[in-house]
C-alpha cells in the first residue's frame, strides 16, 4: 500500500510540474513533460489531453491540437473542459478555413451559454471570413452586449466598421478602448491606425501603423494597410 501511494504521489507530482511550465508559458518544455509520462504513472488520459492539446494551440500546431482538444470534447467527462476545448476547437477550425466545423462548435456552445461573449465574437469573426458583414457586425454588438470590455470585439467592431466606411467616430471609439486596454497588441493599434486613415487623418493613422508593424512585421494585413498609407501620403 505504501508504494502505491507514492507511485501516486509522484505522479501527482510529475503532472504538477507539466502544469507549471504551462503556466509559465513555456509551452514546448510543458508538452515534453506530457508526452514523456510513462504510461504507467496512472495519470488521466483525459487530463493529459487536455494539457497536451493546449501546448499544442499555444505552439500553432493547430492540427496536432486538433487530436487532443477533440478527445476531450468526446470524452463527456470534465464539463467546464469539455466546454474550454470545443471552443477552441471552433477558433481553430475558423483560423485554418474550415468555418462549417467552427459553426458547428461555436452553436453547440450557444446551446450550453458557455462564454456568450466570446462565442459571440467568434461568431462574428467567422461571419467576416466569410464576407458576411451584416452577420459579423450583429455578433460583434451582441458580444458587447454581454461584455462591454470584451477586447477581440471592441477591436473588431472598430476594424470592420472602418473597412466599410460605417460610423468612422463609433470606430474610432472601439478602437481607442481596445488599445487603452491592450497598448502592446499588434491588432489593436493596426486597426486603430486604419480608423484614423479612413477618417483621413493620416499622420495619427502613420503612427499607430508603424507601432503596429514594430509589433509583427510579418503581418500582412498591416503591411498593405502601410501601403495603402504610402500611396495615400504620395497623392497629397
Amino acid at each position: 500500500m505504501a508504494d502505491k501511494s507514492k507511485k501516486s504521489e509522484n505522479t501527482h507530482d510529475v503532472l504538477t510540474q507539466g502544469v507549471q511550465l504551462y503556466k509559465q508559458r513555456r509551452y514546448t518544455d510543458a508538452l515534453t513533460f506530457f508526452i514523456g509520462l510513462p504510461s504507467d504513472t496512472g495519470a488521466d488520459s483525459i487530463e493529459l489531453a487536455y494539457y497536451i492539446g493546449l501546448c499544442y494551440a499555444k505552439l500553432q500546431r493547430y492540427d496536432d491540437a486538433l487530436l487532443y482538444l477533440e478527445q476531450v470534447v468526446t470524452s463527456g467527462t470534465h464539463l467546464d473542459r469539455v466546454l474550454q476545448c470545443r471552443f477552441l476547437l471552433a477558433v481553430i477550425y475558423a483560423l485554418s478555413g474550415r468555418r462549417r466545423l467552427a459553426d458547428f462548435e461555436l452553436n453547440k456552445l450557444l446551446e450550453t451559454g458557455y462564454q456568450t461573449a466570446s462565442v459571440y465574437a467568434a461568431i462574428a469573426y467567422v461571419a467576416w471570413e466569410q464576407s458576411d458583414t451584416e452577420k459579423c457586425l450583429q455578433y460583434y454588438e451582441k458580444s458587447l452586449e454581454s461584455d462591454p470590455g470584451n477586447l477581440t470585439s471592441l477591436n473588431g467592431m472598430g476594424y470592420v466598421l472602418a473597412c466599410e466606411n460605417k460610423d468612422l467616430t463609433k470606430a474610432l471609439s472601439y478602437c481607442k478602448k481596445a488599445v487603452a486596454a491592450e497598448p502592446d497588441s499588434a491588432a489593436c493599434l493596426d486597426s486603430l491606425g486604419w480608423v484614423y486613415f479612413k477618417l483621413g487623418l493620416m499622420k495619427e493613422s502613420k503612427k499607430y501603423l508603424e507601432d503596429a508593424e514594430k509589433k509583427d512585421k510579418d503581418n500582412e494585413i498591416i503591411q498593405q494597410h502601410l501601403i495603402q498609407l504610402s500611396k495615400a501620403e504620395a497623392g497629397q
